[in-house]
């Protein structure tokens, strides 16, 4: 077989990225297609119709021969895309990626907006450009780049779901209906991961699971002047502070409870040691930290196993706490948050959500009524031992393209989708990358798409595709 020729490859990126992806983009960001989490009325407001329309239309005018492509809505379901490209051999390769995006968030730059595209500097700005609106386009031109070349290649099924920033529960549904067809994937591509430099390709080895809440104190019926009522009755916030001292170590941000940790395998503490040599302080000056502020530690390896092998707990929101401006002397009834803890990916979330229940639900303090709200339970997924073929493509890609070798680092977010396949598919080897580097901030203000990256993670994902072929003839 025929290599892929690099000049080739690349002229077509940048012309298809230039002349058609990035217009499409730009659009995409304009719709609010939030996830249902955050729109609970999102099929009466029809964003995301909106956006599996757009996306389904500019797939057909690729003009790919034998593709196959279905917008699949099972009942009271978030729609999902599915297409089939046949290849040279029946094999299977499964190429992953979600349309649905996270709320606004506050603190974007002047002139910069979730819903409004900004084009500076070789980055696109707003929501959901980098997360991951770009993995369709992505696959899509991959083989295109092969099919201009006579490459040949395995049959391609193209996945993009509309659920997975709200933990994909819709989309076990859409496995299960779709399995004949589905087949089994000797090979998973996700583009929904991230990158700890955009100067080589990274590839994801593990992502960590997620159990979270929201924790509600009531101490009152009604909010009652502090003058007459502090020092008899204790604060919400106060008791709510005992009880995230039952998890959290307030000084060191450690989880107290020992099962909510796992044994690192030794061969991810390696790939930690190499990605810190790479990265240096990088690690956490990515970060836009106050000035003064320092990491938990100065141990470059400990921060990269803190954020992928190790719990942490986040507190994205709260109830009961009026605005500052509006905020007398009252001692209030209630104080509510909303808790994510990050788990080790081996961790069973299940099983430790229910531990996290008694931790905040028992021996409640002074009688207080105490709720705890379930919101998910997500396990973490970590990468079957890779093939010496697909480590070498992946080694090869990232040299072609951007002139460095690739690098494996567990990542601190989750994918339910990629422990869903890992379950399902245990012999599958998998490719997890990404765009979401130093600065892009998925789910916070200012995320873009660095496109010089994935213009080039679009090459590398064609060269994987044409080594796995070679591998399974």
């Amino acid at each position: 077989m025929q290599d892929i020729n690099k000049d080739l490859a690349v002229s077509l990126t940048n012309e298809e990225w230039g002349n058609s992806i990035i217009p499409e983009l730009v659009e995409y960001i304009r719709i609010p297609n939030k996830s249902p989490a955050f729109d609970p009325d999102w099929q009466k407001n029809g964003y995301m119709d909106q956006v599996v329309e757009q996306f389904a239309a500019w797939s057909q005018r690729q003009n790919i021969e034998g593709m196959k492509l279905d917008v699949v809505r099972l009942p009271k379901r978030t729609p999902l895309i599915y297409i089939d490209i046949p290849g040279d051999i029946e094999n299977t390769i499964l190429l992953y990626g979600h349309l649905d995006k996270q709320p606004e968030m506050k603190g974007w730059k002047e002139g910069f907006g979730p819903w409004e595209p900004v084009l500076k500097e070789n980055k696109l700005y707003g929501r959901g450009g980098a997360d991951d609106g770009y993995a369709l386009f992505t696959s899509l031109l991959a083989i295109k780049i092969l099919r201009d070349q006579n490459i040949p290649h395995a049959r391609c099924v193209v996945i993009i779901e509309a659920c997975e920033e709200s933990g994909s529960y819709d989309l076990p549904f859409y496995i299960d209906y779709l399995s004949d067809q589905l087949g089994k994937p000797e090979l998973v591509i996700c583009l929904d991961s991230g990158c700890g430099n955009y100067d080589q390709l990274w590839s994801t080895t593990s992502l960590r699971g997620l159990v979270g809440g929201e924790l509600k104190v009531e101490v009152l019926d009604e909010g009652i002047h502090s003058g007459d009522i502090s020092g008899i009755v204790p604060s919400s916030f106060r008791i709510l502070r005992q009880l995230i001292d039952r998890i959290e170590d307030p000084i060191s941000g450690q989880i107290l409870a020992k099962d909510f940790y796992v044994d690192i395998p030794s061969k991810r503490i390696q790939q930690a040691e190499h990605a810190a040599n790479v990265l240096n302080k990088n690690i956490y000056e990515r970060f836009p930290m106050k000035d003064n502020m320092r990491p938990v530690t100065d141990d470059l390896v400990e921060l990269i196993l803190n954020r992928s092998w190790r719990p942490a707990l986040s507190y994205l929101g709260a109830d009961g706490l009026p605005e500052i401006n509006d905020a007398g002397n009252v001692l209030r009834p209630f104080t509510s948050i909303k808790l994510s803890m990050r788990l080790p990916p081996t961790c069973n979330a299940k099983r430790v959500s229910k531990q996290l229940e008694e931790l905040l639900l028992n021996n409640p303090p002074n009688g207080a009524k105490i709720s705890f709200k379930l919101d998910w339970a997500v396990n973490g997924w970590m990468a079957p031992e890779i093939s010496p073929w697909l480590e070498k493509a992946l080694n090869d890609a990232s040299k072609n393209y951007f002139n460095k070798p690739a690098i494996h680092m567990g990542e601190g977010w989750s994918i339910p989708f990629m422990g869903m396949l890992g379950e399902k598919f245990p012999d599958a080897q998998f490719l997890i990358t990404g765009v979401l580097g130093p600065g892009s901030n998925a789910h916070g203000p200012n995320e873009f798409l660095h496109i010089p990256a994935a213009k080039k993670i679009t090459c590398c994902v064609a060269e994987v595709i044409a080594k796995h072929y070679l591998t399974y003839t």
